[in-house]
């Protein structure tokens, strides 16, 4: 080959060397001009597994869309100071995506929402009412157990409030259920709860934890393009994943529809059944000794617990038909069997409890609005502005007749 024909294969290949860097720069440019962007919201941690990164902002590019600020603690939350002021009752939350609520602008969850409403609230007398939000996105109780432990009692509250919703957070206790290895998990020996932090082990936990992953996530934090094919490359799996899906779902002829067996009950949807098997029975025992760990432990430092029980999707849908169609489905006369079991185990164990699923379902029948879910998704999912409204509404009015002697 001539070297005037390597001289222009080389400007050729530096041609488009420079128009991918300029192209890329463009869109770079475009996606901060537009205001894009979706960054990385979770980090790995050594005892929780996973945690919120600490001031990190920008776009949560899922339900509701919206934009989103990490305080420098770590929490979805505005700045609070580890002192607690003068005049203050501080609440302490607990939970997972319900709390975290990225879903929602910060002023329209219903923590911000309340600590407004009680501060009117006559029984208060006049008290500043301080909510921090602990809450992270998958908690299951044993990692809100941690929490409270390990980032809580340095704030000094008055009250530790726990929101349990029992769409994922009894089957979020089990390694079997949850089906993830990077978490921890807490398991019977004998009577004694203990802890498994094999996690910590785990390939993919100290591949998140590497040196040169932190350097990845430093190129995805600081390049809007990256962010973008991140959520690109997400989307393309999720799609992929439903097509898989649906493809592997057999399509009965009707000769042999009659002849089939019951549907079989997926997992989030086992939560309205009464256990049938070993699993469901550990999954169950399990959560209910981390929420008497927890509640015990609330105790011992003479501060007052509240355990709240949310609501999922369907039991709250606003249409009946649709309700019964899956209760159907399922197999049972109501939707109520996680509510009414954990109502019991506070009625055991003293626990100051208030169920927000029933009357949520009776406000949704009588307005016919969806509390769950956002456009073409309205009806799945979190909680949408009305039901972070709703929510707030029913534990101030429980809340205000039980403030704390302080």
């Amino acid at each position: 080959m001539s070297k005037l024909k390597k001289t222009s294969r080389k400007r050729k290949l530096l041609l488009v060397l420079v128009g991918v860097i300029f192209g890329l720069l463009m869109t770079e440019v475009f996606l901060r001009f537009v205001g894009y962007s979706a960054p990385l919201f979770y980090a790995p941690d050594y005892f929780r597994g996973v945690v919120l990164r600490p001031n990190v902002a920008g776009t949560y590019q899922r339900e509701g869309r919206n934009y989103v600020q990490i305080n420098s603690a770590g929490l979805r939350d505005r700045e609070h100071s580890i002192a607690k002021p003068a005049n203050t009752i501080r609440i302490a939350l607990l939970g997972d995506s319900y709390c975290e609520g990225l879903q929602v602008p910060l002023e329209q969850t219903f923590w911000w929402l309340l600590q407004q409403k009680l501060e009117s609230c006559g029984q208060f007398a006049g008290k500043h009412i301080e909510i921090i939000n602990f809450g992270v996105s998958g908690y299951g109780a044993g990692q809100e157990l941690i929490t409270l432990q390990q980032k809580v009692w340095q704030y000094s509250p008055d009250i530790v409030m726990l929101l349990v919703t029992t769409n994922n957070d009894i089957s979020d206790n089990l390694r079997s259920l949850k089906k993830t290895d990077e978490i921890p998990y807490f398991y019977y020996r004998g009577d004694e709860l203990v802890v498994d932090n094999s996690f910590r082990d785990r390939a993919a936990f100290r591949w998140h934890s590497s040196a040169l992953n932190r350097a990845g996530v430093w190129f995805r934090d600081n390049l809007r393009t990256i962010q973008l094919l991140y959520e690109v490359q997400l989307l393309i799996k999720t799609k992929l994943d439903e097509r898989r899906a649906r493809n592997q779902t057999p399509v009965a002829a009707p000769a042999q529809v009659a002849k089939q067996s019951a549907p079989e009950i997926t997992v989030e949807n086992m939560i309205y059944l009464e256990p049938r098997d070993a699993v469901w029975n550990e999954a169950w025992q399990v959560t209910e000794g981390l929420l008497k760990e927890i509640h015990n432990e609330v105790n011992q430092k003479g501060v007052k617990f509240v355990l709240v029980l949310g609501s999922n999707p369907i039991q709250v849908h606003p249409d009946r038909t649709v309700r019964e169609r899956f209760q159907s489905y399922v197999g049972v006369d109501n939707l109520f069997y996680p509510n009414l079991r954990l109502a019991q185990l506070a009625n055991r164990e003293q626990i100051d409890f208030l169920d927000l699923a029933q009357p949520m379902q009776s406000y949704a029948d009588e307005k016919k609005v969806f509390l769950h879910g956002f456009g073409k998704e309205i009806g799945n999912g979190h909680w949408n502005a009305d039901g972070h409204r709703e929510a707030a509404e029913l534990i101030e009015q429980k809340m205000c007749g039980e403030a704390p002697q302080r």
